[in-house]
């Protein structure tokens, strides 16, 4: 079986490529009746959909697996794991779904780009959501201590830090307005100010 686009996209760490590329490598080979389940990468596979926050792919794809393979592959049932977590929002749980299992090192690279990923878009949606949130809360959805967490958010220079109260304010963006001059405009008021006066 030819692996060559799976390998080349894992070398060049296109990760979000690897569920389309293994997808595609399935149907290819269902269609050619050629027997795969031995060496299939499942568990490369279900990172790839996981990767993209595709989990319906991954439900799909982990339902189709046979019994056998999710049994004896214990890597596949890891990124299972982190598949579960996510599909019920158990933001923590991602976490320790991610960093509870020796990955091969085959998958170690993309697991980890997987987190800095996971945490880059939980960063975004916890400041788009809140404009004040507890140090503890944010570690949590952030899967680090306090401590790294709140590093993390002022390293970015977008949050304030209250140590008293243990409280993460997000800080108000200045907002630009530019006005632009219409002339169009400018003539019509001009207009209606010169009636006025006559």
């Amino acid at each position: 079986m030819d692996f060559s686009a799976l390998n080349d996209a894992m070398a060049s760490k296109q990760y979000e490529k690897i569920g389309d590329i293994c997808d595609n490598l399935l149907l290819q080979v269902a269609t050619e009746g050629i027997a795969y389940q031995d060496e299939w990468p499942y568990a490369i596979h279900l990172l790839g959909h996981l990767y993209i926050s595709d989990t319906n792919s991954a439900r799909f794809l982990w339902k189709s697996i046979p019994s056998s393979v999710k049994e004896n592959r214990p890597e596949l049932a890891a990124a299972w794991k982190i598949g579960q977590r996510l599909w019920t929002r158990d933001y923590a749980g991602v976490h320790e779904a991610i960093r509870g299992f020796d990955w091969s090192p085959e998958a170690r690279e993309f697991v980890s780009s997987l987190i800095d990923l996971y945490t880059k878009k939980m960063f975004e949606l916890l400041q788009s959501a809140y404009s004040t949130i507890s140090i503890q809360d944010t570690s949590m959805f952030l899967g680090m201590s306090e401590d790294d967490a709140t590093n993390y958010v002022v390293e970015r220079g977008s949050w304030d830090v209250d140590r008293v109260t243990g409280m993460l304010t997000v800080k108000k963006k200045a907002i630009a307005t530019e006005q632009k001059l219409d002339s169009s405009k400018l003539q019509r008021l001009t207009e209606y100010v010169f009636h006025l006066e006559h």
